[in-house]
């Protein structure tokens, strides 16, 4: 877990520096609101891996099939609730 919270704020500034510098404000802007999405996402999907790595009774493929899908469904669903807030 201390790589998803130490590593990705360093690669979320350096990529919005670049994205600011590349392509402008509004650019940089769009790319921060996908990041605050994919966040809650990526923690649904990592909280999901460790509760399936701890049941012995789960093969592998199903555990990782059910946390994409997880992941997937947080992901869509405040992808959606973005596009809402932009579009108002």
């Amino acid at each position: 877990m201390s790589g998803l919270f130490g590593a990705a704020p360093s690669v979320a500034i350096a990529t919005l520096a670049l994205t600011y510098h590349g392509d402008g404000p509004a650019a940089t802007a769009t790319a921060a609101r996908w990041m605050l999405v994919a966040t809650p996402a990526m923690l649904v999907y990592t909280t999901c891996c460790a509760a399936a790595c701890r049941r012995d009774r789960i093969p592998v493929w199903l555990a990782a099939i059910a946390s994409w899908l997880a992941w997937l469904a947080v992901a869509f669903a405040l992808w959606i609730s973005l596009r809402g807030v932009i579009a108002t």
